[in-house]
């Protein structure tokens, strides 16, 4: 058993240097790292700044599509459980989505104009 092991983790250790010797570049080509544009030199810059509270507005969007696809669920297995418990466990759950959008809230997250 344990010489199965070492062997397995010799094979693995040298399988990943291999990978990563293999896998690097030579030299970086200043041409293949400049973006194209037809041939010329391009105008202006290809890292543009990127907004911060776009970002934070996916997010939030991402949490809340996903607290969806988690409720929608819950209606189909109501006549399947025990009401008691189906509703401790909705109220809990929109509970914490309900604090945290308060939280978002108060942080000013939600203000699109500032």
């Amino acid at each position: 058993m344990t010489t199965m092991t070492f062997i397995i983790i010799i094979i693995t250790g040298i399988v990943m240097a291999l990978a990563s010797t293999l896998s690097k570049k030579a030299t970086a080509d200043r041409e293949k790292c400049s973006p194209f544009e037809c041939g010329f030199d391009p105008k202006s810059s290809s890292r543009l700044p990127f907004s911060l509270r776009f970002f934070l507005i996916t997010i939030i969007f991402l949490i809340f599509d996903v607290e969806i696809a988690l409720i929608l669920p819950m209606i189909l297995i109501l006549p399947f459980s025990d009401i008691l418990m189906w509703a401790l466990t909705s109220i809990l759950f929109i509970l914490i989505l309900i604090i945290g959008l308060y939280h978002e809230w108060n942080q000013g997250m939600l203000n699109w104009s500032s």
